[in-house]
């Protein structure tokens, strides 16, 4: 349940500049998901599309600043994309 927080938090870094950012960032505020899975079956194409695109700059940017946990919890979340 902690990846879906890590999310959460990365993803609100592009709320503001992106529709589909708020849209992916709305779902993960209003509706608490029991996992991983359920979460990205609510997703559309386009949204995972951005999200795929959103993880892989969140794990550069974790990698860089020696965050391996960050790293590793988003990293789960590409995985399943």
């Amino acid at each position: 349940m902690s990846t879906l927080l890590y999310l959460k938090e990365s993803i609100a870094n592009y709320a503001d500049e992106n529709k589909l950012g708020q849209r992916i960032y709305n779902k993960l505020k209003e509706k608490a998901y029991h996992n991983e899975e359920e979460f990205l079956e609510n997703l559309s194409e386009k949204e995972m599309d951005y999200l795929d695109d959103v993880l892989r700059m969140e794990m550069r940017y974790a990698r860089s600043a020696q965050d391996s946990i960050r790293e590793k919890q988003l990293n789960e979340i590409y995985q399943l994309i």
